[in-house]
């Protein structure tokens, strides 16, 4: 008999397991098992912090797709052109160049290299 914890839908459960022996037959079964206990419940996870507000007539360039921030290429205050490349997105063991929609000043950068992003995070607002 093994004993194991087993989280099922975000709730622990406590478990017994016969183990199955090599000529198929499992082991004498004891009487039956109390039912299973919840283990105590995890603390939540914080609530993910709210964006800050874009400055009026400000845009922001999205995640397309969840994956890793590799690099980022440019900081606030800087000028950009139409199709350069803002930062690199890993998504998939592919490398996406993220570009300017537009020539536009970088008014915040909210991502930094290594960080998880998901579809629709904000990563660069420009201005």
């Amino acid at each position: 008999m093994k004993k194991f914890n087993v989280t099922v839908n975000g709730t622990a459960y406590d478990v017994e397991v016969n183990e199955v022996k090599a000529g198929g037959a499992a082991a004498p079964a004891p009487k039956a098992a109390p039912a299973p206990k919840a283990a105590p419940a995890a603390a939540p996870a914080p609530a993910p912090k709210a964006a800050a507000p874009v400055p009026a007539g400000a845009e922001t360039v999205k995640a397309p797709m969840p994956g890793k921030i590799l690099s980022v290429a440019v900081s606030a205050g800087q000028q950009v052109k139409k199709g350069e490349t803002l930062l690199i997105l890993e998504a998939m063991k592919m490398q996406n160049e993220i570009a300017a929609p537009h020539d536009a000043t970088v008014t915040e950068v909210r991502v930094s290299a290594n960080q998880t992003v998901a579809t629709g995070d904000d990563m660069v607002v420009l201005g």
